[in-house]
C-alpha cells in the first residue's frame, strides 16, 4: 500500500474538521473525531499539523489561497467592469456554497477562542475582497457605467454584507433551501444603486 504524501493527509485533515464544524459544531473539532473522520491515529495527526489551531489557520489559508487570489484575477481582468462585478459577486457566492459558508465558521472560531492572528488572516480577507470590489466600482465609475452620486467606501461595505448574509443562511440552512438566484438578485439591485 502506497504512502500518503503529507499534503494530501492534510488536505484531509482539513477537510475532516471542516466536515465536524459544519455538522456539529466547533465545539466538536476534538482529535477523537479528527482521527474517526479520516481513519488516522490521533498521533498520526499531530504528525502532519502541530495543533488544532495549525488546522485552523491551515484552513484559513486556503481561503485566501483559492478565493481571494480568484478574486483578484476577475478583479483585474479585462472584462467590462459590469461583467466583473458579476464574476466577482458570483464567484464568491459559489465558494461559498461549495464550502458550506466556510468564512463565517472561521470568523466565528478566531472570535471564540479570541486568537488574535487568526483574526488578523481574517481581517485581511475580508479587507481584500472590499478592496478588490472597489477597484471595480471604481473602473466602472471612471468610464461612465455607474453614478460616483454613492462613495465607493459604502458600496463596498453593503456589498460585504451579500457573503456575510449567504454565509449565514448557509450555516443556519446546513447548505439546504439557499436560493439559487441569489446571484442574478444582488446584481440587480446593486445596478439599481449604481446606475447613473
Amino acid at each position: 500500500m502506497t504512502r500518503k504524501s503529507t499534503e494530501i493527509r492534510q488536505e484531509e485533515i482539513k477537510e475532516a474538521v471542516l466536515k465536524i464544524i459544519r455538522t456539529d459544531g466547533i465545539k466538536a473539532v476534538s482529535t477523537k473525531n479528527i482521527a474517526n473522520q479520516t481513519g488516522l491515529s490521533e498521533g498520526a495527526i499531530f504528525r502532519h499539523f502541530k495543533t488544532k489551531r495549525d488546522i485552523i489557520l491551515g484552513i484559513i489559508s486556503d481561503v485566501s489561497e483559492i478565493l481571494i487570489k480568484k478574486l483578484r484575477v476577475i478583479a483585474y481582468s479585462e472584462d467590462s467592469p459590469k461583467d466583473r462585478f458579476y464574476n466577482f459577486l458570483c464567484g464568491t457566492i459559489t465558494y461559498l456554497t461549495e464550502n458550506n459558508g466556510i468564512t463565517i465558521l472561521l470568523f466565528t472560531e478566531a472570535s471564540h477562542t479570541n486568537d488574535k492572528e487568526m483574526k488578523e488572516k481574517l481581517n485581511w480577507i475580508f479587507n481584500s475582497q472590499r478592496e478588490l470590489v472597489g477597484k471595480i466600482i471604481s473602473d466602472g465609475i471612471s468610464e461612465g457605467i455607474w453614478s460616483d452620486k454613492i462613495p465607493i467606501e459604502d458600496v463596498t461595505r453593503l456589498y460585504m454584507g451579500v457573503p456575510i448574509t449567504h454565509n449565514i443562511s448557509l450555516v443556519l440552512s446546513n447548505g439546504k433551501n439557499v436560493d439559487a438566484d441569489v446571484c442574478r438578485q444582488m446584481i440587480t439591485m446593486f445596478d439599481k444603486i449604481l446606475e447613473k
